[in-house]
């Protein structure tokens, strides 16, 4: 259990390394949407690569998968409305053009409903004694770098103490390291229906939130090249998928 937990808090760790990249550095924005558009990639590659695939070949009808993937969707939707509804201001247009707290806050949502499941997952991965895949951790690690990065700034424009944002954080890696001791320790003996729907699940909320936080604000920010920028990040989680 100690193993899967120091697994799982490795991988949630690089979302405090981006909060002290963005802390430290005075990062532009142009290059801080880019980064965001390559995470983005990246998390589109876990998706179609690790996360939805494993499922589907490890389900029997499908219909948990669909179940699983509603579920992650709507529960990431609720959270955001959820959110907006924090701001003393009415959110309209995009992510960025909104109060920067709730544009935050939403990456933070984001990253929780992907990385605790996620988390769970790799400790499941070492049920059966293969060991953690280093192809699966670095896109884990890449993906949440640019995520803790964009919503630490977000956060911090919107005048959250800079201390406050990174307990956030740590908080986050703490949740991530008990998640995977629990997939390992716990459900591990509870069979593979339950990958299939913390795999789908994870999918989905990542998925929303995609569309609804991280994409259009990476391209706010960075612009056209944005798109190549994506699907350079899409290109290498899928070449990480096949080292798996």
């Amino acid at each position: 259990m100690i193993e899967a937990a120091f697994w799982g808090g490795l991988g949630a760790a690089a979302l405090l390394v981006g909060a002290l990249v963005a802390f430290s550095l005075d990062v532009p924005k142009r290059t801080q949407g880019l980064i965001l558009a390559f995470g983005a990639g990246t998390l589109i590659g876990a998706v179609a690569y690790e996360l939805v695939e494993e499922a589907v070949a490890i389900s029997v009808g499908g219909i948990d998968v669909a179940i699983g993937f509603g579920l992650g969707a709507i529960v990431f939707y609720l959270g955001s409305i959820g959110i907006d509804r924090m701001s003393p201001v009415r959110q309209e247009g995009m992510p960025s053009k909104r109060d920067p707290r709730t544009s935050g806050l939403a990456l933070v949502l984001g990253a929780v409903l992907d990385g605790i499941p996620e988390s769970i997952v790799l400790g499941l991965s070492l049920v059966g004694g293969e060991g953690i895949s280093v192809a699966v951790l670095v896109a884990v690690l890449i993906s949440n770098f640019p995520e803790g990065l964009s919503a630490s700034g977000d956060l911090a424009a919107a005048g959250l103490p800079r201390p406050r944002i990174i307990t956030l954080w740590v908080l986050v890696v703490v949740a991530s390291a008990l998640a995977a001791s629990i997939g390992y320790g716990v459900l591990g003996q509870m069979g593979p229906h339950i990958v299939v729907l913390l795999n789908s699940f994870a999918a989905g909320a990542i998925l929303a939130m995609l569309a609804e936080s991280m994409i259009p604000e990476a391209y706010e920010e960075g612009g056209r090249a944005v798109g190549l920028t994506t699907a350079l990040g899409f290109a290498v989680a899928a070449a990480l998928s096949f080292q798996a």
